[in-house]
């Protein structure tokens, strides 16, 4: 499902990864530790194109996206959905239409939009809170719609950067079983946390980044 062959890639000659070789299958739940500044939001911008590597091949869901044509990224990101620290909600727009985005941007018919913004909200349990704006809404619930907006598509793997940075404890362990139920549904996950309690969370497979480059491997169990 993901693979990246001896990826590096340079900031101002600054290694943000080095020769990177990483695979993980269809259906697994990976978390990706680190501690801030170790790459792991490289890789994961690597893995939807923006980020392009200095050295190396990157796929995702079959396809080089390296060698990708930028006409054809948003082709690549209707697969991969995207779930961010600081919830990227449009302020003006309500739940519903933050949610019914990526959707609205494929032409989509209003009846599939509907259908689909529907099940993604229920889904992560915000279903009664489709008409509010997302300044009314508690920091968890933010969270929540991003989680709804990046699998209203139903995509094949699902990335979260930092997703429980601002939450609590009580609110990250919600989170993270959101992810659990998303995964047992056949979704690849990728969650980056530099947060060690998110570890005991989950059984999981734990890829370890420090300075850009990948340490052996282990796994936790929740």
């Amino acid at each position: 499902m993901i693979q990246l062959i001896h990826v590096s890639k340079h900031y101002d000659r600054r290694p943000a990864l080095s020769n990177v070789t990483l695979e993980i299958e269809k259906g697994e739940f990976v978390l990706l530790m680190g501690p801030s500044g170790a790459g792991k939001s490289t890789l994961l911008r690597m893995l939807i194109g923006a980020e392009r590597p200095d050295d190396g091949q990157v796929f995702v869901h079959g396809r080089n996206v390296t060698s990708l044509k930028k006409r054809e990224i948003p082709y690549l990101r209707r697969k991969v959905g995207t779930v961010f620290q600081d919830f990227r909600l449009l302020p003006k727009k309500s739940v519903f239409e933050n949610v019914a985005l990526p959707l609205l941007v494929q032409g989509v018919s209003s009846g599939d939009i509907k259908r689909k913004v529907t099940e993604a909200l229920r889904a992560v349990g915000v279903e009664h809170k489709r008409d509010q704006l997302p300044v009314g809404l508690s920091t968890g619930e933010q969270q929540r719609v991003c989680i709804a907006r990046a699998i209203v598509n139903g995509p094949v793997v699902l990335l979260a950067d930092e997703p429980t940075g601002n939450l609590d404890p009580e609110l990250t362990g919600e989170i993270i079983e959101l992810f659990k139920l998303i995964n047992a549904r056949g979704t690849t996950v990728v969650v980056a946390t530099h947060d060690p309690h998110v570890m005991g969370r989950v059984n999981s497979r734990v890829v370890t980044l420090a300075q850009g480059v990948l340490v052996p491997e282990q796994r936790v169990s929740a």
